[in-house]
């Protein structure tokens, strides 16, 4: 059996090319105590790549009486306005890897559970074209954990997902790309990926190549080799 070669590098968004999780954050506490309930860091973390529609109802139980899309565009609009405000803090050795797979002729993909049109904010900041397709929280049938978006990312690059790379910060980024059949590259920021099933664990991007890209495929696709013949 020939090996699939590295066809798509899939991207999730917050905490993994852009370090916009505290914005989250600062974002979600001033909401949950203007309708006096209180919104502890633990409680942020738990939300860390998770749906939007999934955080909206938790939020719903911490009293904030709102409805689910009116939560999630007052969310969003306060994120963007923070971006607007700071800029986008990109995370370390994410834009250089992109550009990297640009010219190394691979496509990309950007699967996000944040809104589409915060997405395409941050996309439109980069100073080259960086995604050759966005999957958006608004896109996806089923929000991450399921595989869903990764499906649809493949899909609309017409790759099969033996054939790409998706690299992730949180357990349930990770779970949806490995659910998909991806190669799945952990790189945490808020909270550990230990048994998340990613196929490999990065501390950061910075510093790595294609090529390491690359050697994380080949090593999940000799894994996979090895279990069906098994």
């Amino acid at each position: 059996m020939t090996s699939p070669t590295l066809a798509a590098v899939l991207w999730d968004m917050d905490g993994t090319l852009v370090d916009t999780e505290p914005y989250w954050m600062n974002a979600e506490t001033p909401l949950v105590e203007a309708h006096g309930g209180s919104w502890s860091h633990e409680q942020a973390l738990g939300l860390v790549g998770l749906g939007l529609e999934d955080s909206a109802r938790i939020f719903q139980e911490a009293g904030v009486r709102m409805g689910v899309h009116e939560i999630i565009d007052h969310l969003t609009d306060d994120v963007m306005r923070q971006l607007a405000e700071t800029g986008v803090p990109f995370r370390p050795g994410a834009r250089e890897m992109l550009a990297a797979l640009k010219e190394a002729g691979i496509r990309t993909a950007l699967v996000t559970m944040s809104m589409r049109r915060m997405a395409t904010t941050v996309v439109d900041l980069i100073d080259f074209d960086a995604f050759d397709v966005i999957i958006a929280g608004d896109d996806a049938t089923r929000p991450k954990p399921h595989p869903d978006p990764y499906l649809q990312a493949c899909a609309a690059l017409g790759v099969d997902p033996t054939e790409v790379v998706a690299i992730e910060d949180s357990p349930n980024g990770l779970r949806s790309a490995v659910a998909s059949g991806a190669a799945s590259i952990g790189v945490p920021l808020m909270v550990s990926l230990e048994g998340a099933g990613a196929h490999a664990l990065w501390p950061s991007l910075e510093g790595r190549s294609v090529d390491d890209l690359r050697a994380v495929h080949a090593a999940h696709a000799a894994r996979r080799r090895t279990q069906v013949s098994a």
